[in-house]
């Protein structure tokens, strides 16, 4: 965990928050998310500041490619709706939209992002590991899309997973908001590599240092044509629902651990959905 006690934003290999650490191990890069007393749910300042370690990789010559990662049991299972933390350079309402996210970043990196999904991962993370040019899986992850739980309209999801696995499965991951294992993303097309949790780091890295072999600028045209396939999102839709009453009920439900008003009686849960 960074030293730095004051929140202040990202300058040089410091990412803005103590909660991400960026490493150099040889000619890669290394962003761990740490997190652990939240289970690595990303405040506005980490996922700004997972955007900001794609560029700087990008602009320093010295590193050939990223690769991401989580601590203990969790990847990332997305934004932090319990708004704890001291990230208070970047307010949580005032950047809840997509201008912090490092989703498109992702998909534009000149150099090689390689995600080693080491356990759950969901919302934001799953999006993240989607985005990256390969997602390397633990044989414990675990997927999860709870957008629709949240009471929030994601239509970046709606689009990119109809792409990545098809309308038929996208729709159930979208509308039933239920967990995928491991193996089950695999067998969906979901994630491309599972291997045994203890040889995840090896695997990941290895992986990455495949890409590095590549010719960067025929690289980037194949990036640019899968980029293309990937498509554009209904940005101004997904903004108008953040800005809700069902998105507002859903962040509030998630803090007070309760099903959402707009759940049948007969449907809720005790906890969280």
């Amino acid at each position: 965990m960074s030293t730095h006690a004051q929140p202040r934003p990202p300058s040089g290999d410091w990412l803005g928050t103590p909660y991400l650490r960026f490493e150099r191990e040889g000619v890669f890069a290394v962003c761990t998310v740490d997190r652990p007393e939240a289970r690595n749910a990303l405040t506005p300042a980490m996922y700004f500041g997972l955007r900001y370690a794609i560029n700087r990789v990008d602009r320093d010559p010295a590193v050939a490619g990223l690769l991401l990662t989580g601590t203990g049991d969790t990847f990332v299972p997305g934004g932090d709706l319990g708004k704890g933390g001291v990230d208070d350079w970047l307010d949580f309402e005032a950047t809840l939209g997509m201008d912090v996210t490092p989703f498109d970043t992702l998909r534009r990196s000149a150099k090689p992002v390689v995600c080693a999904v080491n356990g759950l991962c969901q919302g934001g993370g799953l999006m993240i590991a989607m985005c990256s040019d390969l997602a390397v899986v633990s044989d414990r992850a675990s997927f999860r899309v709870p957008e629709l739980l949240r009471g929030i309209a994601d239509t970046y999801y709606a689009q990119v997973l109809a792409r990545v696995v098809g309308a038929v499965r996208a729709r159930d991951l979208l509308l039933t908001g239920r967990t995928l294992s491991a193996q089950e993303a695999w067998d969906w097309g979901l994630v491309s590599r599972v291997v045994p949790h203890h040889e995840l780091r090896s695997a990941a890295t290895e992986a990455l240092a495949q890409i590095c072999r590549t010719a960067p600028a025929a690289r980037r045209e194949i990036k640019a044509s899968l980029d293309g396939y990937l498509g554009h999102f209904a940005r101004i839709a997904m903004e108008s629902s953040l800005a809700g009453p069902e998105a507002l009920e859903g962040f509030h439900a998630f803090k007070q651990r309760r099903s959402p008003e707009w759940v049948p009686a007969e449907l809720r849960r005790d906890g969280r959905l």
